[in-house]
Order: structure tokens, then C-alpha cells, then sequence
């Protein structure tokens, strides 16, 4: 995996950085090992990684740079690499998904709040004026507001200050079968399990997979 070679090498650099306690960015070295740093750390954030033990750590960097001998061929290095970011991200989708099964088993019986077979839960804001609901060959114009559970904007036509047009069956499951339930003028608040949103997979830089989503979603007109 060329990239966990990478990874190692930027390791290598903060290690060396941190041990000669080079004045931060002093020199064009120091702003360029920085910024590796800052590439490694974005990194491992993305994949999951929050620990690692420096000790060891600089003892791979040392053996790597000083002598080139290394307790572990390139090969085991690869493997481990790789083997302990996929089970970080695991153990991160599981805590993930745990928390979102929690706030909706919680969210289910506060008073206003339906929950329908699928899982998806909504509360209505406002009432629509019309009676026909859009179908799933329609277009629709929306305004909403997107969220983690933990109040996280994502997304937000409403911020903007753009409504959003786009064919019904276009959108996560969730959004699906909200919006053939809603009229026109409607405001509904949506509570969207993760298998009914993105599922497993990271969807942009503020979406974790196994992500629960809360959407406000008012449906402004159907385009026909």
C-alpha cells in the first residue's frame, strides 16, 4: 500500500521533529515538516486513527532512518498499517451507528414525533395547503437543513438562501419516502436512521458512515 509507505515517512518526520525540539516553522525544513505533519494527522483522522504510542513509534522512526534495519519487513508494516486503520474505522462505525440507535429509540416517544416501519421518524412543523403529494417520477422544490444528531450543520439550502429542485427518487431513502407523504407548504422535521441516509459510507468531510441525520425539510412546490 504506497500510502502506508507514505504514512511511515511522515511519521518519521514528526518524530525527528518533536525529538530536536526545532523552534516551530523557524525554517523552510520546519514549515515543510509541519505541514507533513498536519497531512499525517488529517489522515489518521479520516481513517479513524486517534492513538498511537509514541515511544514505539520513534523506535520504528530511528531504526528506519538511522540504520534501516526495522523489526518488520515492508510487507508486515503494510499489513499492520492497514489491518489496524480498518479495524479503527470499525470500531468508530459501530460507536457511530450505537449513538444514532440510541438518540431514535429515545426521539420515539417524545410527544409529536411518528415513527414509521422503515424507522424513519418525522415531526410536522407546519401543516401543507394543498392535498396532492408528489409521486416518485416528480420533481420537487425544497428548502432544508441538514444535521448531526449533535446539531452538526452539514448542508443547508436554507443558508444559502437557494431552494433545491431535483426528482424525488434523487435523494437518500429517508428523503424518499418523506417527501411522497408530504404536500405542498409542508415543514417536516425528519429523524433518519443511517440505513435509510448514507448507510456505511462517509458521505463529504461531515458525514461519518452509520451517521443517524436530522433534516428540516419544507416542500415548496411541486415541478412539473
Amino acid at each position: 500500500m504506497k500510502y502506508a509507505i507514505l504514512c511511515m515517512l511522515l511519521i518519521c518526520s514528526i518524530t525527528l521533529f518533536a525529538q530536536n525540539n526545532t523552534p516551530v516553522l523557524k525554517t523552510s525544513l520546519d514549515s515543510f515538516s509541519y505541514a507533513m505533519g498536519m497531512s499525517l494527522g488529517n489522515y489518521c483522522n479520516q481513517q479513524g486513527v486517534k492513538k498511537v504510542n509514541t515511544n514505539v513509534l520513534a523506535r520504528g522512526a530511528s531504526d528506519a532512518i538511522a540504520t534501516g534495519k526495522t523489526l518488520l519487513t515492508e510487507q508486515q508494516m503494510n499489513q499492520l498499517i492497514s489491518g489496524y486503520i480498518e479495524k479503527s474505522k470499525n470500531e468508530k462505525l459501530g460507536e457511530t451507528k450505537l449513538v444514532g440507535e440510541k438518540f431514535l429509540a429515545a426521539n420515539s416517544k417524545k410527544a409529536g414525533i411518528v415513527t414509521l416501519p422503515s424507522g424513519l421518524q418525522y415531526q410536522v412543523i407546519r401543516q401543507g395547503k394543498d392535498t396532492v403529494r408528489p409521486e416518485a417520477s416528480d420533481r420537487v422544490k425544497v428548502h432544508y437543513h441538514g444535521t448531526l444528531i449533535d446539531g452538526t450543520v452539514f448542508d443547508s439550502s436554507v443558508e444559502r438562501g437557494t431552494p433545491a429542485v431535483f426528482g424525488v427518487t434523487q435523494v437518500i431513502r429517508g428523503w424518499v419516502e418523506a417527501l411522497q407523504l408530504m404536500t405542498p407548504g409542508a415543514k417536516w422535521r425528519l429523524y433518519i436512521p443511517s440505513g435509510l441516509a448514507y448507510g456505511d459510507r462517509q458521505s463529504g468531510p461531515k458525514i461519518p458512515g452509520g451517521s443517524a441525520l436530522i433534516f428540516d425539510v419544507e416542500l415548496l412546490e411541486i415541478v412539473k
